[in-house]
């Protein structure tokens, strides 16, 4: 899904502009009912909260995603705005990654999106199977990854990487890293720990994770931005402290090796790198 951790629309932004706005929209929140509206999009796909989201990204979500992640004019200025945010996330992601050579490192990136991780990585050498619950975003992926490759006249050894459209819960296997970047804010927190876990099984290295970070501020903004949900805004948006998630990886055996944070005026994604607990 890789649909970055950003709260608002055009119709937020505009709200924001406006000194007096957020008082004047806070005091309306009790009136709104995202959690109805929420409830009549799950019922839409049968009542699954999952395939909600699954029916977002192959459809609206796909449209608008694929061109915040893409490099075309065709997005407004709170849309460019988490283009770069996304794009500062995916390169302090490398960063990490490029420490040590990638080639021939198995790399699991889970919930690739339209690949904006993956294809990187690949050209570094790194051996990928990408995933994301939405079929259009793997061939998405998988068409950029192709197009990535032609003309590449480079002596690394490179090999396309394997796709698959999955769900966090199905993915299986064995990898060196395990990435997760902008997805966890799809899972509710009664989930996330039980998703962080099986992300970490999968792992033998390293896990490295985004999410969207919960603080007062933050909350007050998603709210207020659940009050203009535009034709194409996701389904459901969820934020997670940086204690539960942190919490959640000691659980399964990890220990927190590095962390960043990339904020931008609608952006906002917290980043974490775990490693086996013990590691030096």
């Amino acid at each position: 899904m890789e649909t970055g951790s950003s709260i608002g629309d055009s119709s937020f932004g505009f709200a924001l502009a406006s000194g007096g706005a957020i008082a004047l929209l806070a005091a309306a929140l009790s009136l709104a009912d995202p959690e109805k509206r929420r409830q009549q999009q799950a019922a839409s796909v049968g009542g699954n909260e999952m395939e909600a989201v699954r029916n977002y990204f192959n459809t609206a979500g796909f449209d608008r995603w694929r061109r915040i992640y893409g490099d075309t004019d065709d997005v407004n200025n709170v849309q460019l705005d988490i283009r770069k945010g996304h794009a500062e996330t995916v390169e302090k992601v490398l960063t990490i990654l490029k420490k040590e050579s990638l080639e021939g490192v198995t790399v699991c990136d889970a919930g690739c999106g339209t690949g904006s991780l993956t294809v990187p990585m690949m050209l570094e050498g790194a051996i990928v199977t990408a995933s994301d619950i939405s079929s259009a975003m793997v061939s998405e992926a998988e068409k950029n990854a192709a197009e990535a490759l032609k003309g590449l006249g480079s002596s690394k050894p490179v090999q396309l990487p394997v796709f698959e459209a999955s769900d966090l819960e199905s993915l299986k296997g064995k990898y060196h890293t395990v990435a997760c970047i902008d997805v966890l804010i799809h899972y509710p927190k009664e989930k996330v720990a039980g998703m962080i876990a099986h992300l970490a099984s999968l792992a033998d290295q390293r896990v490295i994770l985004s999410f969207a970070p919960e603080t007062p501020f933050l909350a007050l903004l998603k709210r207020i931005g659940e009050l203009f949900p535009g034709p194409s805004k996701a389904t459901r948006a969820y934020l997670h402290t940086e204690a539960d998630i942190e919490a959640a990886l000691n659980a399964a055996g990890w220990t927190v090796r590095n962390r960043d944070m990339t904020a931008t005026k609608f952006y906002y994604s917290r980043l974490l790198e775990a490693v086996p607990a013990g590691t030096k």
